[in-house]
């Protein structure tokens, strides 16, 4: 950790510095293909929705012999062959969830369940789920969205400026396209759970965006009349200083959410939990990449294109040209300081 403040304290004095501004093409080039990767997975594959979207059949049994290997059994002996989601809840439950059954397949189903587990009929907890929930929680969701995008754009054009509620946003929507896809390359399961984890994202990802904006805002306050460094330098000179810190915000957050994954999910079989805790590990390690590599570099180009940035960045380069040619005479080359004591030659 002193290390790691060493490091942080050379970053925010400038003694050290990393070039995110000035690479900013590398970055965006690994986003796009990302963002292309994404694209083609959702157009080909789409999104692995769970029974809450499409509609389907739930069965969970308690019995202290529930295992996945003995209901996958179960329901391949009632002729239920596709589409069949297990999981294991806790030490003495088992949940299946299958595709629409009839009457016919429900009944088989739940006979199969209770022959193998031991238990009665009337014990299983048979549920019948139809697609227009999902359907009522996606528009809600889709609702949100474009309200806190709308929210979050005027209050930063008011607190900051206008270009920097542009980047933010497009820092925002750039962390949630990727986290879907990479929902839908991988296979996760999407649930309700999870919609919740990816409005979640928005907040954080918005958040350790603001961090940086404010920083930069601080550096560039008066640029264009004290001529010391272009928007880019000063705007580079923030993420720097602000990296250590957006380090140490992420990992405090990625550490919780890591343990709700592994312990919820691994050891406790709860599916909520691994919906929800999955959604945030990801969206939240996107989040810290987008404010660092795509916000304030989209930040940056966008202040670039404005008449004061641009006769400001020609500035600094001319008086970085004439420090750099500046001519020495050949008589100055060989000459000490001028008052230096005048040497005499012994006789």
């Amino acid at each position: 950790m002193a290390k790691l403040s060493g490091i942080g304290g050379r970053l925010y004095r400038g003694e050290t510095s990393f070039d995110f501004i000035g690479k900013r093409k590398i970055w965006y080039s690994f986003s796009g293909l990302l963002i292309l990767a994404s694209a083609a997975t959702l157009f080909t594959q789409g999104l692995h929705l769970g029974i809450e979207f499409k509609g389907g059949s739930s069965f969970t049994v308690t019995s202290q012999s529930a295992s996945v290997a003995s209901a996958e059994s179960a329901i391949t002996e009632a002729g239920i062959t596709s589409q069949i989601i297990v999981q294991k809840i806790g030490n003495d439950k088992v949940r299946v969830q299958t595709e629409a059954l009839t009457a016919v397949q429900q009944t088989s189903v739940e006979d199969k369940l209770a022959s193998k587990f031991g238990v009665s009929v009337d014990s299983i907890d048979s549920q019948i789920i139809g697609p227009s929930w999902g359907a009522e929680i996606t528009r809600k969701a889709l609702y949100g969205l474009f309200g806190f995008l709308i929210v979050v754009m005027l209050y930063l054009a008011m607190a900051f400026e206008s270009k920097m509620a542009i980047a933010a946003i497009i820092a925002v929507i750039h962390d949630v396209f990727i986290t879907v896809g990479i929902y839908a390359l991988v296979g996760f399961e999407v649930t309700p759970a999870t919609v919740i984890g990816f409005l979640t994202i928005l907040g954080y990802s918005l958040y350790d965006t603001v961090v940086v904006f404010d920083k930069v805002r601080e550096n560039t306050r008066g640029i264009a009349s004290s001529g010391k460094s272009t928007y880019s330098q000063a705007a580079n000179l923030a993420v720097n200083q602000t990296l250590v810190r957006s380090f140490n915000t992420s990992l405090i957050a990625l550490l919780p959410v890591g343990s709700i994954l592994f312990v919820g999910a691994g050891l406790l079989g709860a599916g909520t939990l691994k919906d929800l805790s999955l959604a945030l590990f990801i969206g939240l390690a996107t989040g810290t990449y987008s404010s660092i590599f795509i916000a304030t570099p989209i930040l940056a180009a966008l202040r670039e294109r404005e008449p004061a940035m641009q006769a400001l960045a020609k500035r600094v380069g001319n008086r970085g040209d004439k420090t750099a040619e500046a001519p020495v005479l050949d008589n100055q080359v060989n000459r000490g300081p001028r008052n230096q004591p005048k040497r005499y030659r012994r006789r």
